[in-house]
């Protein structure tokens, strides 16, 4: 992958843990990945990487039905749960395929690059 492409990454990487709604799972990929950086294991520690990524990034059908699921009452809170579902159905009006959280913010971004990641 070329620097422009990695500097890019380790920036979005960097946004991706330091967002409260990071999974931990991402965290660990992300920082793995973050390590691996100019060794002999950053091709297979990229690829693990994206693959975690894709199982993480929250598509916006399944953010707005968890939202009004009682799970996602549970997560949000009664008042905040008819919010991220209201928010959810704008953004997939206005084209969003994914969740705008923070975490997902970064993990879009870095997909956006996948190709060349993997390079």
């Amino acid at each position: 992958m070329n620097k422009e492409v990695k500097d890019f990454a380790v920036q979005k990487t960097k946004e991706l843990m330091e967002a409260g709604s990071c999974s931990r799972e991402a965290k660990a990929a992300a920082q793995a990945w973050l390590d691996a950086l100019g060794t002999e294991h950053e091709a297979q520690e990229t690829e693990k990487y994206i693959k975690e990524l894709e199982g993480d990034i929250m598509p916006i059908d399944l953010l707005i039905a968890f939202a009004e699921s009682e799970g996602g009452v549970q997560v949000f809170g009664a008042e905040k749960a008819p919010q991220v579902a209201a928010h959810g159905k704008e953004i997939k009006a206005a084209g969003a395929k994914y969740c705008d959280c923070p975490a997902c913010a970064a993990v879009e971004a870095i997909l956006e690059k996948k190709e060349e990641l993997l390079k």
